[in-house]
């Protein structure tokens, strides 16, 4: 791996949610798995990217001849956590044409005359493209839960039908990376201070954060909750430490390069007479 510093193991497993997970136990100001300093991470994104830009070339490429993988980035957090940025300095190298991006705002009136899920079906990324949703699906079990709109009853319906949906994707060739970039609360503090603070950014803050904000505990509890119900062998989580977000974005390329490499990608190979197309070339 390029860089002056790496990683001590993929964060594919150092991130991973395994059995006994405790999100209150993982420090979000943590590094897991690397040494290296802020400096050592941006230069290791930068070395990077051209890998990742080339195998999503290679993802859109096999497309255009009957390919039908695809890959989805799921990104969840709290506000402020940086799924702007990641989007922004990881997915930013790609080529623009072959990324779907979505980002979940508050369901309009037609979607919620529907089943939760019926908004997300229609978004999911075509046969050769890079999918990001910011925020997604399961914000239908997190504010639900924070704010009992939803039943018990209702919420365990609705974990049992994101599995059943992120399972019914991997099977027609979706590889879905699903992240939560784990966010401190004195780290949210500070971050909307200094969104109030800079002119440049103050149009990001919103009042509705602050009052989301008072539910801290809730969401994390719900975000425990969610983790423990729909993180499975197929389509597991994995949890970012996002206080330091030069670290967050290192770590979600590596989990997009690990599941693009392991896609096992090819140029395809036109059905083409070379020597004769040359020859066309030349004459033309």
């Amino acid at each position: 791996m390029a860089g002056s510093a790496t990683f001590d193991d993929h964060p594919s497993k150092l991130l991973k949610v395994g059995k006994g997970f405790s999100l209150e136990s993982l420090d979000p100001g943590s590094t897991p798995g690397y040494d290296g300093d802020k400096a050592d991470g941006e230069q290791l994104l930068e070395e990077l990217d051209g890998k990742l830009a080339q195998l999503q070339e290679q993802l859109f490429a096999e497309s255009l001849f009957g390919g039908t993988k695809r890959i989805l980035l799921i990104l969840q957090a709290m506000d402020t956590a940086g799924k702007g940025g990641i989007v922004t300095h990881v997915m930013g190298t790609m080529n623009p044409h072959g990324v779907q991006l979505k980002s979940f705002k508050a369901p309009t009136p037609e979607e919620k005359s529907y089943d939760f899920l019926w908004r997300i079906e229609k978004e999911v990324p075509a046969a050769g493209m890079v999918g990001v949703f910011d925020r997604s699906h399961y914000e239908d079990v997190l504010i639900h839960r924070v704010h009992r709109w939803a039943s018990p009853e209702e919420l365990e319906r609705r974990y049992r039908a994101i599995n059943e949906f992120e399972a019914r994707q991997a099977a027609a060739g979706t590889k879905i990376v699903k992240v939560m970039l784990h966010i401190g609360r004195d780290e949210q503090k500070d971050r909307l201070l200094a969104r109030l603070d800079d002119s440049a950014k103050q149009w990001k803050y919103s009042s509705g954060d602050l009052k989301e904000r008072a539910f801290w505990a809730d969401y994390m509890d719900a975000y425990q909750k969610a983790i423990e119900k729909t993180n499975t062998e197929l389509v597991p989580w994995h949890v970012v430490p996002a206080n330091k977000k030069w670290y967050a974005r290192i770590a979600v390329q590596q989990l997009l390069l690990e599941a693009l490499d392991g896609m096992n990608l090819q140029w395809p190979v036109p059905d083409l007479d070379l020597d004769m197309e040359r020859e066309l070339v030349r004459r033309s």
